[in-house]
């Protein structure tokens, strides 16, 4: 997808945000360098490091990750193309049986060469109990992967599970290596060894990952030859950064992004997402629980507001996690702000009005606490904005800031402002969101919600390739939630990238790109999703 250029600054805050900058002549190996150094080098400015590099842990599970490939990949638009498969796999046995040609052209970073043993090794051991990677449910169709020879890979599954391609973006971990230590604590989760384009050169934690381009890449050496992702949790400082020249690039909240609206030098991107915020609302929590509660918050709300005055116009309005312009949304499932009707829903309940305006049941305030994360302002303001409109129907809702250390612990009893989506395929972000089995799964389904009808649509969903029956499947979900509301969507929310107007995207002198975006918590969303085809603008180029 290409991405369109846009003068009025408008974005918002992406977990895994990064920002580019050249590094200085008089400086190559800086990682702070000014503007004018030469265009091989960058910087990339992240809000969050990953907690492992690890694929088996579930590092490059959605594919592009620079130091990793997949068997297969994205291109701009998002449509499955060969990458460490020579072409795509040929599927028979009614969509049981997924057939992978391998390259043999391929070699890891160290030498070895890449063959379908380690394609076989990857998908065993991210299946295996033992391993700790949160998202094994994403593969739960997978029966057994068999190496033919050096060069072929089958895959057989229990069920039809239609997304499964899109499953084989998930980056390859190399046998010699990784097979030789513990897989959950050994060195390869920091020390990584892959097929991409780039290799890593250090980690330092909590304050930059380095890398540089693997000369031997099998789809061409980067021109980009260096590159830091610099951690930069603050928004501000990214900002700071940016107008000081110490970055090329950034993705930054609208309040922010507007300071360089006027920048000729610069270049501003918007790109669609799936990406949402919502809050959770936990089933033990006695007043958050409450079906009567939860059902007045999500009229209560007022997203169009959100929309304009938090996104300034660069998103949507969400009502669960399927974005309203995707075929898979459930048409009529859409709820429209409703102030008198969220008092109705609560006085019918039983939660009457008390001296200081909020409501009372048995004795229990409607009174809860509001998680959200220190630093990311865009949660902080729509954390605000739900609190302001739910103290209108009655409810008091007390926010705070803390970090995930803190959040975590709490998610049980407590609200979060959380964030996800994921496109390609709505049993990629729905089941983990809403399976109650992944209660209490790390992030998985925060809000404990715990749906019978949702939990049989899930299963139905993933269980059958069939369109109109995975249709029907995931329109029950969204329907259920309107009934059951577990959580209460807010936004679906535009990335906005600013960026020095000094690359293209390849060799003839196209413009960058971006692709539709998750929730990222990776290293490579925005404009540098391709950063190893970029190529340096050529002196004379101007912006169009």
């Amino acid at each position: 997808m290409a991405a369109r250029p846009v003068r009025r600054a408008t974005a918002a805050l992406i977990t895994g945000a990064l920002a580019l900058a050249t590094a200085a002549c008089t400086n190559p190996g800086s990682d702070t360098a000014g503007t004018g150094g030469p265009k091989d080098s960058a910087v990339v400015g992240i809000a969050y490091e990953p907690d492992t590099l690890s694929p088996l842990l579930g590092y490059g599970k959605d594919g592009n990750s620079k130091i990793f490939d997949g068997l297969l990949a994205f291109d701009a638009d998002m449509k499955l193309r060969p990458a460490l498969a020579r072409t795509l796999p040929h599927i028979s046995d009614g969509g049981l049986t997924y057939t992978y040609t391998l390259r043999d052209d391929v070699t890891f970073s160290d030498g070895a060469p890449f063959t379908s043993k380690d394609v076989v090794f990857t998908y065993r051991t991210i299946l295996d109990p033992k391993t700790n990677n949160p998202s094994r449910t994403e593969l739960d169709a997978l029966k057994s992967v068999e190496a033919v020879g050096d060069d072929t890979v089958v895959f057989r599954l229990k069920y039809p599970y239609a997304p499964f391609a899109e499953r084989t973006v998930h980056a390859i971990a190399p046998e010699h290596v990784a097979a030789r230590q513990d897989v959950n604590t050994g060195p390869f989760t920091t020390h990584p060894v892959g097929t991409g384009p780039y290799v890593l050169t250090g980690w330092s934690k909590g304050e930059k990952l380095t890398f540089k381009a693997n000369p031997k890449y099998w789809n061409g050496a980067p021109a980009v030859k260096r590159f830091t992702m610099a951690i930069i949790k603050d928004d501000d400082v990214r900002a700071t950064r940016l107008r000081a020249g110490d970055l090329d690039g950034a993705i930054l909240p609208p309040n922010l992004a507007a300071g360089f609206q006027n920048d000729k030098a610069k270049r501003t991107y918007a790109a669609r997402t799936y990406d949402y915020r919502t809050v959770t609302l936990p089933t033990h929590n006695p007043v958050a629980g409450d079906t009567a509660v939860r059902r007045a918050l999500d009229i209560a709300v007022d997203r169009q507001t959100m929309v304009d005055k938090i996104l300034e116009g660069a998103g949507k309005p969400a009502y669960g996690p399927v974005p309203t312009d995707s075929p898979w949304f459930a048409q009529g499932t859409e709820r429209r702000h409703d102030l008198a009707g969220a008092q109705k829903i609560l006085g019918e309940a039983g939660w009457k009005p008390g001296p200081d305006g909020v409501r009372a049941k048995n004795g229990v305030r409607a009174s809860f606490p509001l998680w959200y994360l220190s630093g990311d302002k865009l949660r902080q303001d729509h954390a605000l904005a739900y609190a302001s409109d739910a103290r209108k129907a009655g409810i008091e809702i007390k926010t705070q800031a803390g970090t995930w250390e803190v959040i975590e612990p709490r998610m049980k009893t407590d609200a979060v402002l959380a964030g996800g989506g994921a496109p390609g395929d709505p049993d990629f972000d729905q089941y983990l969101l809403l399976k109650s089995t992944l209660a209490g799964d790390g992030f998985n389904n925060m809000a404990w919600y715990d749906n019978k009808a949702v939990d049989r649509a899930l299963e139905n969903g993933r269980r059958t390739n069939d369109p109109a029956k995975r249709k029907a499947a995931y329109d029950t979900v969204q329907r259920e939630l309107v009934k059951n509301p577990g959580y209460t969507f807010l936004t679906h929310i535009d990335h906005l990238y600013v960026v020095n107007d000094a690359w293209t995207s390849d060799a003839k002198g196209a413009p960058l790109t971006t692709q539709v975006e998750p929730h990222d918590h990776g290293l490579a969303a925005g404009p540098w999703w391709n950063v190893e085809a970029w190529q340096p603008k050529k002196t004379g180029d101007t912006k169009k």
